[in-house]
């Protein structure tokens, strides 16, 4: 479908919007005069005026011009034209390219009542032009990521920095001074950004840069999965980490000890704070930029976690008492500080007032004081806390708990009346106790003080847009202990684009909530080992991350293979 251009130009748009009821003839006059002052087109004017809506705009120009209107998902996957429209021209004129059939050009455009800009399309390009209709936002985007500085190829920026360029960065490791000009040259510049910007729009959490001895490898973490990606040549390693430890602040002449840093950013119109960790290896230092988007930092809710019913409001009654200790844990990056964040928001109102310590301070939260610990100047979480209690708090989150002076004073916080919230490293909720009493933690402080613990992974869910189902083999099933009585439906990703082929998108959490009760406080004074603590809190009716896992397979929210993946065989 498409328009031609005389049909366009018989057109009287304000009519049009009269006839529909969107807008009076007054309206109509005053969207007239201002247009002619500040040389707009009418549609555009009338919006921002508020007569008309944008969606009440697009919809006129769809139905009274016949002009298919594309949402999000119609537009290409890959540039149609390359070099043929100068990047300002289309940004300017609003327009992108979205297929090209012989001499048949199709633009998706934000006014196809724009004549002069279709017809310089045809006289520029030499193509006959068949016009859409795009949202503003939606065609800028599209031109952002196909034609902007996002979407320069690998290839292009290296053929910029030119080979003399690259040759001198195999004997620049002496010279500081060039290495920092290298890093500030714009193709280097570009190739850090570029990225960036692609981790981004892969849903990324982590960018891994890894200097080995033939290669420089680049891996995003997507959903807890790492994947390779086009990496640069080895010989660009020195500047593209000089680059980056420039835009953290960090020194580039050190190289022999590990640094921290921070870097905010606006990227593809998200507010992002990447986390800059470096450290030296054998062939170079080894980067990892943690990405963490701040315009989500107050989306934590505890009913997207992923808890089914029954634990979830354990977790909520454990969270609203006055005091006492609640730990959360779980290896590294299994949302255990998304947990806690979401109970802060839970609990976070103006009768109470929640100070949280933390390595580094990783959301953003409203009402809550966060401090960062900095254990170069003595802000270790134990001296930390030491003060933290003298300001009369009433919750306390502790990033985590690392070594015996820190559970003492938490243990004694939440004796005294505050109500604290901390992670730990350990494999399941029954083992925090015989962690805590390892570091040497009084077995009846612990009894007294843990109001509970919670063990949590992160899975993967299923692609939406290719879930197919799969039967498998019942005798596996048996094997791996899954209570199938063959009512079941599994399923499985195919794979797609939504994806990226992996069949899955985004994560929840699997949950094993051991609340403390009379039994666990007996076993805990008698120094029992975890196995027995275990054994009491399942006899008690304390759902497994296995167990918990299985019911989102039985959902069909997840895989059998994820739940093998994160989680251990049961005892």
């Amino acid at each position: 479908m498409s328009i031609k251009v005389a049909d366009l130009k018989k057109k009287a748009f304000g009519q049009v919007l009269i006839e529909r009821g969107l807008l009076e003839e007054d309206e109509l006059k005053t969207g007239l005069s201002l247009q002619r002052e500040t040389n707009q087109k009418l549609g555009r004017v009338l919006v921002d005026l508020g007569y008309i809506s944008e969606k009440d705009l697009l919809a006129a120009l769809s139905d009274q011009l016949n002009v298919p209107f594309l949402s999000m998902a119609d537009y290409p996957k890959m540039p149609i034209v390359e070099n043929v429209f100068p990047l300002r021209f289309m940004k300017q004129c609003k327009f992108v390219p979205i297929n090209l059939d012989n001499n048949l050009l199709s633009i998706a455009m934000a006014d196809p009542l724009d004549f002069s800009t279709i017809d310089s399309i045809k006289l520029f390009a030499g193509y006959d032009v068949k016009v859409y209709l795009g949202m503003e936002n939606e065609v800028a985007d599209v031109i952002e990521k196909f034609y902007g500085s996002a979407s320069t190829t690998l290839g292009r920026i290296i053929e910029g920095i030119g080979d003399e360029n690259i040759d001198s960065l195999l004997s620049e490791t002496e010279d500081i001074e060039r290495l920092k000009d290298l890093a500030s040259e714009a193709p280097v510049i570009r190739l850090v950004n570029m990225l960036i910007s692609r981790a981004i729009e892969s849903r990324a959490s982590d960018i891994h840069i890894e200097p080995f001895e033939k290669e420089l490898k680049v891996r995003y973490r997507i959903d807890g999965i790492l994947h390779d990606v086009e990496s640069p040549p080895k010989k660009l390693t020195a500047a593209i980490i000089s680059r980056v430890k420039i835009m953290a602040k960090l020194n580039i002449a050190e190289r022999r000890v590990p640094q921290d840093g921070r870097i905010p950013l606006k990227v593809l119109g998200k507010e992002i704070d990447l986390r800059i960790s470096t450290l030296p290896t054998m062939h170079g230092e080894s980067v990892v930029m943690r990405i963490l988007d701040k315009s989500s930092s107050n989306t934590y809710d505890i009913a997207n976690l992923g808890f089914p019913a029954d634990s979830r409001q354990q977790f909520e009654n454990l969270i609203a008492r006055p005091h006492g200790i609640l730990l959360v844990t779980g290896p590294t990056g299994s949302g255990k500080t998304t947990t806690l964040y979401s109970a802060l928001g839970k609990i976070n109102l103006p009768d109470k007032k929640i100070i949280t310590i933390e390595d580094p301070v990783e959301y953003q939260m409203d009402g809550v004081n966060q401090i960062h610990v900095n254990p170069q100047i003595g802000l270790t979480f134990a001296a930390g806390l030491r003060h933290i209690v003298r300001q009369d708090p009433d919750v306390i989150m502790i990033g985590e708990i690392r070594d015996l002076e820190t559970a003492e004073i938490a243990i004694r916080s939440a004796l005294t009346g505050h109500l604290v919230f901390s992670t730990l490293h350990t494999n399941d909720a029954p083992g925090a106790i015989t962690r805590l009493t390892d570091m040497g933690a009084n077995d009846y402080l612990i009894a007294s003080s843990l109001l509970g613990v919670m063990a949590q992974r992160l899975v993967r869910v299923i692609c939406p847009h290719c879930k197919v189902a799969v039967q498998p083999v019942p005798e596996f099933l048996r094997q791996i202990g899954f209570p199938y009585n063959g009512d079941v439906k599994f399923y499985e990703g195919a794979g797609c684009e939504k994806c990226s082929q992996t069949g899955y998108i985004g994560r929840l959490g699997i949950f094993e909530l051991m609340p403390m009760n009379e039994g666990i406080r007996r076993l805990t004074l008698s120094k029992a080992d975890a196995t027995t603590i275990k054994k009491e809190a399942v006899r008690a009716g304390m759902r497994t991350l296995r167990d918990d896992g299985w019911l989102k397979v039985k959902d069909g929210i997840t895989t059998i293979s994820e739940i093998l993946r994160v989680s251990q065989e049961e005892l």
